[in-house]
């Protein structure tokens, strides 16, 4: 039987109306797309998982066929967090794995600090970018001057292709000439006003997550950090999470940039489901205590 795609619209804070695609059945996993992405950069995902589990994906405000708002206030980290949760409403989904990448992976994994009743585990896929001491001020800078070419119609095409080919997408160029053309055009397609919006007021406002050390020793929801070891900004924040999150495990993948899910699809899913699939058959447990204990080389013993 030919599965059904499911398709609409859900109102979220503020009056915005987000697009949805839903298809499959089973245990819902929703992906939350990256920067320079929308719901289609995870199609190697939608067609592997939704075999399986019911999968959704959805596309950011700002992001066609989603509104676009124009001001400033209906863009921020806390409203993508909220966008999630009200998706699952929109949907009538209990609880589910929230998979995010690049700016989703800030929102998932907020989402499962603030909404863990909701979250049946959280996968942040390089994440952290911009969060150690130095790069915060210059990526904001970064980020504005961006924002500023990409709206003006004379440099959007040009800003668009030299941000394609960065030192964290090049890796994607190099091994697959065909699906970076691809993930290319669809980025340079993107709503101007969206990316720049999105840019100034999520991406570049966004928080370091060095800072989070106490929420992320609280989280108890499950948490599978993963990034490439070409993606070098994000290594270090990856490191620091794994040893704050008492629940989290961390997977570096070899020779691979900031397009992950794209560039590695096969080693990327892979890991996800055996994720998920821990998950779902209850063998993934908090961390032992005893791995903290890294200044001891024998187990301490009353006897």
């Amino acid at each position: 039987m030919m599965e059904e795609i499911r398709s609409g619209f859900f109102t979220s804070n503020g009056g915005v109306k987000l697009y949805y695609q839903d298809v499959g059945s089973g245990v819902p996993i929703v992906f939350v797309h990256e920067f320079a992405g929308d719901y289609r950069s995870w199609e190697p995902q939608v067609r592997y998982f939704s075999h399986r589990f019911r999968v959704i994906t959805f596309n950011a405000r700002g992001y066609p066929p989603s509104d676009v708002p124009t001001d400033s206030a209906s863009y921020s980290l806390d409203l993508a967090v909220d966008d999630i949760a009200q998706l699952l409403h929109h949907l009538e989904i209990s609880d589910a794995h929230i998979v995010g990448f690049s700016m989703g992976s800030f929102s998932s994994l907020f989402f499962g600090m603030r909404h863990p009743e909701l979250a049946r585990s959280v996968t942040p896929v390089c994440c952290g970018y911009g969060a150690e001491k130095g790069w915060d001020e210059i990526h904001k800078r970064n980020f504005f001057e961006f924002a500023d070419l990409l709206e003006d119609p004379a440099t959007a095409s040009t800003a668009s292709d030299q941000y394609a080919t960065g030192s964290t997408r090049v890796q994607f160029r190099l091994k697959d000439p065909r699906g970076w053309s691809e993930f290319a055009a669809q980025f340079r397609m993107l709503s101007c006003v969206g990316r720049a919006m999105t840019l100034r007021y999520v991406v570049a406002a966004r928080p370091s997550v060095l800072d989070f050390a106490e929420s992320f020793r609280k989280m108890t929801v499950p948490v599978l950090l993963i990034t490439g070891d070409e993606d070098e900004q994000t290594l270090m924040p990856g490191v620091f999470m794994k040893k704050h999150i008492p629940t989290a495990g961390f997977c570096v993948l070899p020779r691979i940039g900031h397009t992950l899910n794209l560039e590695e699809p096969a080693l990327f899913n892979a890991m996800l489901y055996d994720f998920i699939s821990s998950i779902e058959l209850g063998t993934w447990q908090p961390r032992d205590p005893r791995t903290f204990a890294t200044t001891q080389y024998l187990e301490q013993s009353d006897h």
